[in-house]
């Protein structure tokens, strides 16, 4: 997003990091904290009821043969309690006074076209139930994790070597972390502790890896197996573990996986490790004058060149600029665009379109102010925080002569030391010695 400017003493500043528009990231899935539960799900229009477990059942259900669905049903803290009470509301005033409506096939015959009904948090009682059945589960998960800290009476035996731990969780946390290389996360992070071990053991116990998730044969090929792949840690796409840290409760739509890759002190890294799938995004550097994106730098400048007669090349090499004027450059160009100005003649316009026109119409493109307008130390920071057309810019081998240049201008005098013991004997330091040597003598006599 693209913050604009306001006018402070008659002049525009920007006042927050501008940032050009980027590519949206793609959808990621959100954790799932419905943990196991004997609680039913009541159907919002009929007397259908299934376990929570089969929640998916109800929502076919609901979209078949009601017509309904429901957003985002995994944000939703307590689906239970969600159910009933929009079940009871239905009952009160017609569904339509709370859902959306969506008709299908609208432009066919209307014998074809059906109405079905979105209730999601767009409606204002929506979003206030769901906060407070938020708000509601958060205090429970943090009353839980108060008492699983003060509970003295925890015993538990290791999953890898069957030591015995009493006393608090942590104890037995820490001691899979250090002897074994498996961590789940620092304590404080974790809630319904022994639900989540009892899960961890189930797998083991039925001969599963606990990463891959994949089943052996014996315990000795499962154990060598999480040795050898460096395999004891927890499955991060397993969204079954989502319920068992507190994090989850707090940020609702961040995943496990966001959680594991934020704390991984304990890991072992896999020294084998293959990088051979990663991905490096393009360069996607814009042009100063348009909305046009080049994955190069030549592209780029090639572009800006062909496009609209801008040679930054020309203008390194004429006006002998250094990497850091380069960057300076840019971003005055960059901000006196944003800001409708015409950055040869200071004319200001009434949108950037306008003063573009004028740039190309005046012969303004490599027009540029005197040195002293733009070479300035604000304009060291970039006028759009993503902008990479200054990672771009180099420091060329010519700067680097130049450089050294000045240092040549600086005359060097070596130290004369041909005859060494005179040197030593009229030094500065050698008198200050002889001066200090008196006075500690006349004190003495």
């Amino acid at each position: 997003m693209i913050l604009g400017c306001l006018p402070v003493s008659g002049q525009d500043s920007i006042l927050e990091p501008l940032c050009f528009p980027e590519q949206p990231a793609e959808d990621s899935s959100a954790p799932s904290l419905q943990r196991p539960s004997t609680e039913l799900l009541v159907c919002l229009f009929c007397s259908e009821s299934v376990p929570l477990l089969q929640k998916d059942v109800l929502l076919k259900h609901l979209l078949l043969d009601h017509k309904l669905v429901i957003a985002d049903v995994k944000l939703i803290a307590d689906l239970p309690k969600y159910m009933l009470y929009w079940k009871g509301r239905f009952l009160e005033q017609p569904v339509t006074d709370f859902c959306s409506v969506i008709k299908t096939n609208s432009t066919g015959p209307v014998e074809k076209q059906e109405d079905y009904f979105l209730l999601c948090d767009i409606l204002p009682e929506d979003r206030i139930l769901r906060e407070k059945l938020q708000q509601k589960r958060l205090e429970e998960v943090l009353e839980q994790q108060q008492r699983e800290r003060d509970d003295s009476s925890f015993h538990r035996l290791c999953m890898f070597c069957s030591e015995e731990f009493m006393g608090n969780r942590s104890s037995l946390l820490n001691h899979m972390a250090r002897e074994h290389s498996f961590s789940i996360g620092l304590p404080d992070n974790i809630v319904y502790c022994n639900e989540f071990l009892d899960a961890l053991q189930s797998k083991l116990d039925n001969l599963q890896c606990l990463y891959c998730e994949k089943t052996f044969r014996d315990k000795t090929t499962l154990k060598d197996h999480m040795r050898k792949k460096a395999h004891r840690r927890i499955n991060a796409k397993n969204h079954e573990y989502d319920c068992f840290y507190v994090i989850n409760y707090l940020e609702l739509g961040k995943t496990w996986e966001e959680v594991q890759s934020e704390d991984d002190r304990e890991l072992v890294e896999d020294e084998d490790d293959d990088w051979s799938d990663w991905q490096a995004h393009p360069v996607s550097a814009v042009c100063l004058f348009c909305d046009h994106h080049s994955d190069t730098m030549d592209q780029i400048y090639t572009h800006m060149k062909d496009a609209h007669g801008f040679d930054l090349h020309k203008l390194k090499m004429e006006l002998n600029l250094r990497f850091y004027q380069q960057i300076k450059l840019v971003n005055f160009i960059r901000r006196q665009i944003h800001q409708s100005r015409c950055y040869g003649c200071q004319e200001t316009f009434d949108s950037r379109a306008e003063v573009l026109r004028h740039i190309m119409a005046e012969g303004h493109v490599m027009k540029l102010p005197e040195t002293s307008t733009w070479d300035q130390p604000q304009y060291f920071f970039p006028t759009y925080e993503n902008d990479t057309l200054l990672c771009t810019l180099s420091d060329s081998d010519e700067d680097q002569s130049e450089d050294t240049n000045h240092g040549e201008d600086v005359p060097v005098i070596a130290e004369d030391i041909s005859n060494l013991r005179e040197l030593k004997q009229t030094s500065v330091l050698n008198q200050l010695l002889k001066n200090r040597s008196a006075m500690y003598l006349s004190n003495q006599f």
